[in-house]
């Protein structure tokens, strides 16, 4: 008998379904190949990846009655934006395809499955611990369980924590600070409805967003892939059991 080729095909709803296949062997988990026949790959970057952008008869117009969604969904070249990076297997040869490298949109899957709707989540949590957070960095991706990075405002725990013109590494660690928070968080996670909409866990950053290190945007926003990578130990800590003890549990206690 022969050896049955094992392929990748990779797309989505939008393409119809698949938009890329190998033809040979993959050698690799994420090998993607080469696009499907009449398709137009556009890579794009964004931050340290490669935004996969696509164009051709099989991807779909828009979405039924939702012009909103379908304007977004598509750049001004008419290519759609299907929210994945990709990369060569080989930068010399692109005859070898490409790898899948994640995904560069910042709604993101659970290890179950679940997808977290980033903007409604980090807009729900910023709002639950106000004034004491003006922003936060959701972590998840891949995970049980949703975690948060949470930025202070400096000025508004200064006032809880009775310290005028504190900085990020006392506050963050301050017991007024950290107590006022548990409290907002765990009534936050009473709000929840299940994992996607949950945080489990958080940590206060110690040190602020850095413009040098790409954590804050051109416009002033948070880059929140950038704060991630950044800030690789604070995530790896949210999901060390047992608790650390800087680490903040958003459960109420049993």
């Amino acid at each position: 008998g022969q050896r049955i080729m094992i392929v990748t095909g990779y797309g989505s709803t939008e393409t119809a379904p698949f938009a890329a296949t190998t033809t040979w062997e993959v050698q690799r988990p994420g090998e993607i190949g080469l696009p499907a026949a009449g398709l137009s790959f556009k890579l794009v970057p964004n931050g340290q990846k490669l935004e996969l952008r696509l164009k051709g008869p099989s991807i779909t117009p828009g979405y039924w009655r939702m012009p909103e969604q379908s304007a977004a969904a598509f750049d001004e070249e008419g290519y759609y934006r299907i929210g994945d990076a990709l990369k060569f297997v080989d930068d010399t040869d692109v005859s070898k395809g490409l790898l899948f490298d994640g995904r560069v949109s910042e709604d993101f899957k659970l290890s179950t499955g679940t997808w977290v709707n980033f903007a409604k989540m980090r807009g729900g949590l910023v709002h639950a611990c106000a004034p004491l957070v003006r922003d936060a960095v959701l972590t998840g991706l891949d995970r049980n369980y949703i975690g948060a990075l949470l930025i202070l405002d400096l000025d508004a725990a200064a006032r809880v924590a009775g310290k005028p013109g504190a900085r990020e590494a006392e506050l963050a660690h301050d017991p007024q600070v950290r107590a006022q928070l548990t409290d907002r968080l765990r009534d936050f996670a009473t709000q929840a409805t299940g994992s996607s909409n949950r945080v489990v866990r958080a940590m206060i950053l110690d040190s602020p967003p850095d413009i040098d290190k790409g954590e804050i945007t051109d416009k002033g926003s948070i880059n929140q892939r950038a704060v991630l990578l950044a800030r690789q130990a604070m995530v790896e800590r949210i999901y060390t059991d047992p608790l650390q003890p800087d680490v903040i549990d958003c459960r109420a206690p049993a």
